[in-house]
Parts: C-alpha cells; structure tokens; sequence
C-alpha cells in the first residue's frame, strides 16, 4: 500500500520550569502513523495532548526528539526542504499580516515557493474564487470576519497547489456558521482537488463530521486510530437512561442488568449500555410494566467520541481539556 505519511515512534521531550527546577516532559511519546493518498485524518485530543506538536514534527517545523517520518516519501529530518515544497501548512495563529492587502499576502507566499509573480497571482484568484473570497483581494485581514481570515489562510497554504495539506485547528475561534462554512470547503479540497489533509482539533462535532480516520491521542499517546463510525461502535451499546420513582431505583437497576452492560443509580436515573438498544427497549419496558415499577421518562444516547475517549483514557475530553491547560517550551 502506498502511504504519503509514515512516523514510526516519534518523540519529542520539552523542558519545563518551575522556579529554580528544570523537567522534561515528553510531550509526543512514541506516535506512530500511516496515512493513505486522500485521507482526511483528523488528531481529536485535548490541549496540550500532542496534537500541534506532533504537525510540527510532520511539517519540519520542530525536529524529532527521536524517531523517524517521511511526508511525500522525504524524510523530515533530512529533506525538510522537500518536504516543505510539498506540502501546505495553516497553523493555529494564521500567517497573513493584517495590515498587508489579501491579494499581497498570498502571492508572496507563492513567491517564497519559488513562483512566478504572473502564475501566483493567477492561482491565487483561482483559489479565492473557489474559497468564496471574491471580492476581498484588495481588503486587509484586519477588515474581515474570522471566517474571512481563515480562508485566506487556506489560500495561502494551498498557493502552491499541494497534495498533502495540515490544518491546525482551523476553526477555533469561529462562530457556528463561519464553522460549517469552512467545513464545506475543507472536504471539497479532498473531493475536488485530491488532497489528503491533516486536522488537529479538540471539538468532538468537527472530528466526526470531517474525519475519514480519527486518531485520538492524550498525553502525548496514540490511544485509538479507525473511523469515527467504528470507534463509537466499539463502545458497549447505547446509554439507556430510566427516570424512575425513589422507591424503584433498586428494584429498576436489578432488572436493567439483565439487559444492559455498566448499570449504575444516580437519584432517580437508572442507566446502563444495551448493544443494539432498540431491539431491546420493548422487553425491558414490558418487564417494568409487569412488575409495577413506574417508568417517568426514558431517554437513549448513542455513543458518542466523547464516549470513545473517557473509555479509552478513563476521562472525558472536556475534563482532560482543563487538566492539560499547560505551556510547553521546547528543551
């Protein structure tokens, strides 16, 4: 099988200060990846998981502590110049000054890959157009909207026309419009220009929504990589949640663990996992009913990534969210 990407145990140690104290902290430990022509791969994890650093790695722009990678069959240690010329890159912080016009900053950017000005301005309206930024190749990026500001910097990541695009966070910071905006233009850079894309993200709709593969990584570690759909399949069944009466919680949660795999009592909310819950909800609910125990509400949750990961990492992703709110610095 053809790969565009290949790591096999990359690590990358960062020092850390507390007062006079100096510690290293491995903030990637041991990730190793295989991405297909066309895949649209998305890191779903907390901050502070490994993510950005990880796409550093990738895209030459921090060198591996240890471990090997190639990115378009080069190695990013040793041909990081060609793996740079084949590849487009939109960090987190957005590379357009804003004080520049639009039109100014993209066609530089051409101009560092080694274009020519005509060309450049030629596939920089090209990629205006097809980014629905027409009209703004005159204006500044402090004069647009968020969304405006992250497809320029789209543009200008894909001046070059590359085959294999890393997005860091893309749509942090953007309202929920700009965001399903810019999802629709994130998958047609797949669909009609052939690119295999690299996201970073810690929202859990976005990883689902675009992501062929999911890879979730916490605390520096590859924790679980397939598609989104057979992730949350690997969670045991639906969350069934039973609103009973106080007097019938134990006598409910008796009867639950018949049908259901983690049980558990909270006031009056009685819940546990059913494999394939909808084949199984009309005998659970004629047993209530024969055994006189009143049934309030029932509500049925299918498994969700965030599922996924408190399975894989014992935590929720918004509880590891404010656990690895840290600054690394690099050794």
């Amino acid at each position: 099988m053809t790969y565009v990407i290949q790591a096999r145990d990359l690590v990358q140690v960062f020092s850390t200060k507390q007062g006079r104290k100096k510690a290293d902290v491995r903030a990637v430990d041991g990730v190793s990846l295989d991405v297909t022509p066309g895949e649209i791969v998305g890191f779903l994890g907390p901050n502070g998981a490994g993510k950005t650093t990880t796409l550093r790695m990738l895209t030459t722009l921090l060198k591996p502590t240890s471990g090997t990678a190639t990115v378009a069959g080069f190695d990013v240690v040793r041909q990081s110049v060609d793996v740079r010329r084949n590849i487009g890159y939109v960090s987190q912080a957005g590379g357009a000054f804003s004080g520049a016009l639009a039109g100014d900053e993209v066609v530089d950017h051409g101009l560092l890959y080694g274009m020519r000005r005509q060309d450049a301005i030629a596939r920089g309206k090209e990629l205006f157009a097809q980014l629905d930024l027409d009209g703004l190749w005159k204006r500044m990026p402090k004069q647009m909207s968020g969304g405006q500001k992250r497809r320029l910097d789209i543009a200008m990541g894909l001046i070059n026309d590359p085959k294999i695009v890393f997005l860091d966070e893309p749509t942090t910071g953007l309202d929920p419009q700009a965001r399903a905006n810019l999802w629709e233009h994130i998958r047609r850079l797949r669909d009609e220009l052939g690119a295999t894309i690299i996201l970073t993200t810690h929202y859990l709709d976005e990883a689902d929504a675009l992501s062929d593969r999911i890879v979730i990584i916490d605390k520096g570690k590859i924790v679980a990589s397939d598609t989104p759909a057979h992730l949350k399949a690997a969670i045991a069944g639906d969350l069934v949640d039973l609103v009973v009466a106080d007097t019938d919680v134990a006598a409910t949660s008796e009867l639950l663990a018949r049908f259901a795999e983690q049980v558990a009592a909270d006031g009056v909310h009685v819940r546990g996992r059913i494999a394939h819950a909808g084949a199984s909800i009309p005998n659970l609910l004629r047993e209530l009913d024969q055994r006189g125990l009143l049934l309030e509400a029932i509500e049925v949750h299918r498994p969700t990534l965030d599922d996924v990961f408190l399975t894989m990492t014992g935590r929720s992703l918004r509880e590891a969210e404010a656990a690895n709110d840290t600054t690394e610095v690099p050794a």
